[in-house]
């Protein structure tokens, strides 16, 4: 799928906190450079996708609307409006009038053309153009699919152009597994739901009869852990996303067993499990049952997460006498407290990038989203609210999801997304009330 950028005459933008500067024209590619403090996104304009089969032509004006989409959520692309442009794109093949796009500021420009052949089979080509240095950036692609499909393929090329714009990896092919919640407040009924990241296509995988808490994605995506009260008793699921069959996972005897996360290798998880009333971390390998206990501190450890090496753990300790955060090696032994700041931590989740800690912390009445680095060091809070919690980290490390919940009795939660420069804040649509997060792998 990837074929990169050749080498392009254009305008770099570079961005630098806290003011934007433009660099001067020089050799090479068209390309955002993210850091602190983006101020103006990138124009762009993306026309409808060419409609070359008669029924094709609301799929090409649906797919060039989710690309567009994508790529203006990120707030590092601005599309130009259509009823701006100049030039019309009638013809996929025909060559690009690149001063008429020009004329209008756009600096990138993404044409396409979508068909539907005999057999039902959805055909999407795109290329996209360097509009100042009047040439491609990379390669034109084709993608195939099935018509049923057609936003995971909208959302397969705006990764393309994120990508070569960006440098980074993409996130929008990925989906959200999360708590949806109906009801008031004091009588909520939860289930688990599954989501295209941008809160499209919401699958229902499983009933509302009892409370289900934060379920988590495996490192293939295919399976979840869970919470649930079913027992009367908080104890962790796995279930299957494909045929929706489930497990108890059979934990050490204990009251309560409870926060599951996957390690990196797909068959070790880590969870907190009560038993005497201590609360301590535990590994089980679920392939060939055997486990291990990694703490035994009379305190109440909980909110565990690996690196993505499998390595280390990160999570929640009130062993200092209220919550921090704290790492570990992954075999248990001990642990050194990373954050610092005024306040109480929790929730903590390693970056995939491996660079970065996303947690919760309360200080002053308010809860914040924040990130730090791995030593502690570089804390930013990037959210305020009156309940923020829970975040998960997007497939690259450049985006974070998490609940938000508003006050009052008929306070509602909902999932918000934020960019890890603080910017960029977004409500997700979902139908129903929503908490819990989990950001999915890439698809595959």
């Amino acid at each position: 799928m990837r074929k990169w950028i050749q080498c392009l005459t254009a305008f770099a933008i570079l961005f630098a906190a806290p003011t934007l500067t433009m660099a001067q024209e020089r050799e090479g590619p068209l390309r955002i450079e993210i850091t602190e403090g983006v101020i103006e996104p990138l124009p762009y304009a993306i026309p409808d996708m060419v409609a070359e089969t008669a029924q094709s032509e609301d799929l090409a004006r649906q797919i060039s609307r989710v690309i567009a989409a994508d790529l203006s959520g990120t707030g590092l692309f601005r599309e130009i409006p259509r009823n701006a442009h100049i030039a019309r794109v009638t013809n996929f093949s025909s060559p690009v009038q690149f001063a008429d796009w020009k004329a209008i500021n756009a600096q990138a420009l993404i044409t396409g053309g979508v068909s539907v052949d005999g057999s039902g089979r959805l055909v999407v080509r795109f290329r996209l153009h360097d509009v100042f240095a009047g040439e491609d950036i990379g390669d034109g692609l084709q993608l195939v699919g099935t018509t049923d499909g057609w936003r995971r393929i909208a959302h397969k090329v705006a990764d393309q152009v994120y990508s070569r714009l960006t440098g980074e990896d993409p996130y929008f092919d990925s989906r959200v597994v999360f708590v949806a919640e109906t009801g008031p407040k004091n009588a909520r009924q939860k289930q688990i739901g599954i989501m295209d990241y941008d809160g499209e296509n919401v699958v229902y995988l499983t009933g509302s009869n009892s409370i289900v808490l934060a379920p988590r994605f495996s490192p293939s995506g295919n399976n979840l852990l869970y919470t649930s009260f079913e027992s009367g008793f908080p104890k962790i699921y796995l279930l299957n996303i494909g045929n929706l069959s489930q497990q108890e996972l059979r934990t050490p005897q204990g009251e309560m067993s409870f926060s599951p996360r996957f390690g990196p290798d797909g068959q070790t998880v880590v969870y907190s499990l009560t038993s005497g009333g201590n609360t301590d971390l535990y590994a089980l390998n679920i392939a060939n049952g055997q486990g291990q206990r990694l703490t035994a501190a009379p305190s109440i450890e909980t909110a565990p997460s690996f690196s993505p090496d499998g390595s280390r753990i990160v999570f929640e300790s009130d062993r200092s006498g209220s919550p921090q955060l704290y790492i570990m090696s992954s075999k248990g032994g001990d642990a050194q407290r990373i954050s610092f700041g005024q306040g109480r931590y929790g929730t903590p989740v390693w970056s995939p990038r491996g660079d970065l800690i996303a947690f919760t912390k309360q200080s002053k009445g308010r809860f914040h989203i924040g990130v730090m680095r791995t030593d502690g060091s570089e804390e930013r809070l990037l959210t305020a609210s009156f309940l923020d919690e829970g975040p998960t980290w997007s497939p690259n490390g450049r985006v974070i999801m998490f609940t938000r919940e508003t006050q009052g009795a008929g306070g509602r939660a909902a999932l918000h997304s934020v960019d890890i420069t603080g910017r960029n804040l977004r409500q997700v649509p979902t139908n129903t009330g929503a908490s819990d997060p989990s950001w999915s792998p890439l698809l595959q």
